[in-house]
């Protein structure tokens, strides 16, 4: 097999002919492009718009909007200020990570077809059914929070609750069923109201403390004199100050989870070299804007003693909107069929969700994760909802495991282009602060992780502890138990595949290039539009 046959330029990247796919039937079937079309497959259908806005509406959620009440009460202004924007910097380097491998090969099969690539097969299978677990279990989550909002407005509960819970399960399944475009549409509007809205509640948080308020009170940063910058957490003192800096990190990690779903998005994304580092590029402004900026008008305007915040961050009636929640709902199933579909498309799951329709939706995995939306129906007696809020615990450990192996595949990737000599400088996309910026980030990501749970030693609570850690001998009986059964073994570096499946990824993106091309060149208008 010549290099021409595997659309590859090896002169370009530096790629050995050593390591070019052996030519078994596997590899024919992958690299013939007549066999790879005529495969029933997921078709890239979202713009370069709708993978930014996805990409924006996923990572703002209920996550902030809920938990910035509980950050400023434990931490104070500036010690939610610090804590959302020291794990926001963690956050962007795990986004840059996965850009430059969803750049490089952006293909169909998500954050564990990258570990099962780059590290081992059985990390990639551990890590795709806990990012699978995690949404099925925070998608339910956010179905409930909208029926809360539903119940707040009918006062009266002329409807019960469960019609609600029932229409709103039905409406997600099915703009996630009637294919990629006409969802990408959807969620591109709403997740522009979120941002607008955002937008909205940002300066007018700014206006009244700048003294554009009812009262003309200039505000300023009176709140951070009195009752202070920091809160006092558990314990009195400078150790009660470290630990409400601390809660506010893991909160703000739960808060930040989701950014990663431009991982998910690139198996169907139209000209995925480009639009994926352009998508990646915009989350540190995303981050700095929507989060740090966010925390800190709410720490300005705020007291972060006030009793109604002690109320507020304990009821989720006041503090959610339908439309922020139904658009992170269908995010999130959106995600889980994927994921799914993308552990069957390895092998790692039954056939049968690899199934797609003539749409090019995985339908039979999205039964699938739609089933597990009925767990909503235990927020329907309070006794019920208490052991639903266990669940929600478990969704900070799988979204912080998911980071990590995102952070440690992309060591592994760098590893193997250096040992295959190919320059990291000939890469679609590099990322910034490499290579050290990874394992920062890995180290980091998993202290913060190991720590989580503190509080449920002070004092000591079995059932908070139990929903804090389970989640790390479950990933470890997937990883172990796989590694077991199929005798897999970490990758040594020289032999990680850097080829397979890109010659495919290649002639897409020249097909796209040229349909783009004969529609002519684009309007000044249209320019605008793009840019934003």
């Amino acid at each position: 097999m010549s290099k021409a046959d595997l659309g590859y330029d090896s002169e370009k990247l530096g790629v050995p002919p050593a390591f070019a796919p052996a030519s078994s039937s596997t590899s024919r079937v992958e690299e013939d492009p007549a066999l790879f079309e005529a495969e029933e497959t997921l078709h890239r259908g979202l713009k370069a718009r709708q993978i930014s806005m996805i990409a924006l509406g996923g990572a703002v959620g209920t996550g902030l909007i809920i938990g910035s009440g509980t950050a400023l009460r434990r931490g104070g202004p500036l010690g939610m200020l610090l804590g959302y924007s020291f794990v926001g910097f963690i956050c962007y380097l795990v986004m840059c990570a996965l850009g430059e491998m969803a750049a490089y090969l952006p293909h169909k099969k998500g954050f564990s077809g990258y570990a099962s690539r780059f590290v081992d097969p059985a990390l990639g299978f551990a890590l795709g059914w806990n990012y699978l677990f995690k949404y099925l279990i925070v998608t339910p989550n956010n179905l409930s929070a909208a029926g809360i909002v539903i119940r707040y407005w009918d006062t009266q509960a002329k409807v019960h609750i469960a019609v609600w819970m029932t229409i709103f399960i039905l409406l997600v399944f099915l703009i996630n069923l009637l294919g990629i475009r006409f969802f990408g549409e959807l969620e591109f509007w709403m997740s522009s109201i979120k941002v607008l809205a955002l937008i909205g509640l940002i300066l007018f948080g700014l206006i009244c403390d700048l003294g554009g308020n009812p009262r003309h009170d200039r505000v300023g940063f009176r709140y951070w004199d009195n009752p202070g910058v920091f809160s006092y957490y558990l314990k009195e003192g400078a150790l009660g100050k470290f630990l409400g800096v601390w809660s506010v990190m893991t909160n703000a990690l739960f808060a930040y989870m989701g950014t990663e779903l431009i991982g998910v998005t690139v198996g169907e994304a139209e000209n995925p070299r480009k639009n994926i580092p352009r998508a990646i590029r915009r989350t540190f402004w995303r981050i700095l804007i929507f989060y740090v900026g966010g925390v800190f008008v709410i720490g300005l305007i705020v007291p972060s003693n006030d009793p109604n915040l002690f109320t507020a961050t304990k009821a989720k009636v006041g503090l959610c909107s339908a439309v922020f929640v139904l658009s992170a709902a269908n995010s999130d199933l959106y995600i889980g069929s994927r994921t799914l579909y993308a552990l069957a498309a390895e092998g790692k799951a039954p056939a049968i969700f690899k199934r797609v329709n003539r749409m090019g939706v995985p339908y039979p995995a999205l039964i699938f994760c739609t089933a597990f939306c009925c767990l909503v129906y235990l927020n329907v007696q309070a006794s019920s909802a208490q052991v639903f809020n266990y669940f929600v615990s478990l969704v900070t450990f799988f979204g912080a495991t998911t980071w990590m192996c995102i952070v440690y595949s992309h060591i592994r990737f760098m590893k193997a282009l250096e040992v295959q000599s190919i320059p990291r400088s000939n890469l679609p996309y590099r990322a910034p602060f490499q290579p050290y910026g990874s394992h920062f980030a890995l180290v980091v990501t998993g202290i913060i992780t190991f720590f989580k749970g503190f509080d449920t030693f002070m004092p000591w609570n079995h059932k908070t502890f139990i929903t804090s850690y389970i989640g790390a001998p479950v990933f470890f009986a997937l990883w172990l138990g796989y590694k077991l059964f199929y005798r897999t073994r970490v990758i040594p570096p020289a032999e990680v595949d850097l080829v397979s499946g890109k010659r495919q990824i290649d002639e897409e993106e020249e097909r796209y290039l040229a349909k783009q091309e004969a529609k002519g060149p684009r309007t000044t208008w249209q320019k605008i539009w793009d840019s934003l």
